[in-house]
């Protein structure tokens, strides 16, 4: 009897094209891996991860495969830097050869670095920068938001200010922290009252340290708001690591002035994947490279919010754009 003829796949080539299938599926999820990571929706995380490869490694092949050369290059430098193809909001001034492209006096600066992104606005006459607080401070009812503040007083521009009572998060902004200064005089704490606050002299200087109500008024402080910690005074970096437990990743508002008397207001984005936020140390670089003499930390996290001609300039932490504050640094506009 004649044996049948067999038929079908013999299980070796079965199993080779198991294994075959395999190693294209692993290949396929590998790289689908490596794109999400590098080439993913978060810019703050990817630029990360690069800055900690090995240069020459397999990884980092890999990443200036997916990025491209130059964006590597670009996201292992150290300091923060002016983006350069980044998107910005159509209507925001860029520094340029001519930087004050709407002829306000103003331009504002994109900033970045491995674990942040900003915005930098100069403003090249101090005498349009000022403070103002909350007309119904200590009533118990909610504080007016940025864009109430902007609206208010005509401002072209602001930020937001000093800290406040927020147990919990609820805070409405009616009682601010330690010491506030208006119009040259003590409308929140004492003479006594000891604070790190940022202040403004009548004749438009910038007030970055730790001192109470009577020696502020004494230095000529004409607005001040409370919070900390200082950065800058006189030129030298005060702040010092380890004195604050606070000094972890987080959005930042901080401000600043150049020896010529140009203002810098500084807003960095933090808590979302495009930024994860800034270090006190990395604050404080940003204004080293923005030659400031003086810099001052306010108040940060949700609150940080900046506003440029009646817009927001970034995605405020706060789902509700700006919270209620109890103080705010404006911009004045046209009279």
């Amino acid at each position: 009897m004649a044996k049948k003829k067999k038929t079908g796949i013999s299980l070796a080539v079965t199993i080779l094209l198991c294994l075959l299938t395999a190693l294209a599926g692993g290949v396929y999820t590998a790289y689908a891996l490596m794109n999400e990571k590098y080439g993913g929706d978060h810019p703050a995380y990817t630029r990360e991860l690069v800055r900690s490869l090995d240069r020459g490694s397999f990884e980092y092949k890999i990443a200036e495969k997916i990025l491209g050369e130059q964006a590597v290059a670009a996201m292992r430098q150290k300091e923060a830097q002016p983006a350069k193809d980044e998107a910005v909001k159509a209507d925001i001034p860029k520094a340029a050869a001519d930087p004050d492209t709407n002829g306000d006096g103003v331009y504002i600066e994109h900033i970045y670095a491995p674990t942040y992104e900003g915005y930098m606005m100069v403003v090249k006459d101090p005498s349009k920068v000022y403070i103002t607080v909350n007309p119904d401070m200590g009533s118990g009812r909610a504080a007016p938001e940025l864009e109430d503040y902007v609206e208010m007083n005509h401002a072209l521009a602001g930020i937001n200010g000093g800290g406040f009572e927020d147990s919990g998060g609820t805070g409405n902004g009616s009682i601010p922290e330690g010491l506030v200064i208006q119009k040259g005089q003590i409308v929140h704490g004492t003479a006594a009252t000891t604070s790190a606050i940022v202040g403004i002299t009548k004749d438009h200087k910038l007030v970055t340290t730790t001192t109470n109500g009577a020696s502020a008024l004494a230095m000529g402080v004409y607005e001040a708001v409370t919070f900390g910690p200082t950065f800058i005074t006189d030129g030298r970096v005060t702040y010092r690591p380890g004195t604050d437990n606070l000094n972890m990743l987080n959005p930042r508002t901080a401000v600043g002035q150049q020896k010529d008397g140009t203002m810098l207001l500084l807003v960095i984005d933090g808590r979302g994947p495009s930024s994860f936020g800034a270090k006190y140390e990395d604050v404080i670089e940003v204004f080293q490279k923005y030659d400031a003499v003086m810099a001052g930390n306010l108040d940060g996290g949700n609150s940080s919010v900046m506003i440029y001609n009646g817009r927001y300039i970034h995605y405020p932490v706060s789902m509700y754009d700006s919270r209620n504050l109890p103080s705010v640094v404006l911009v004045r506009g046209d009279e």
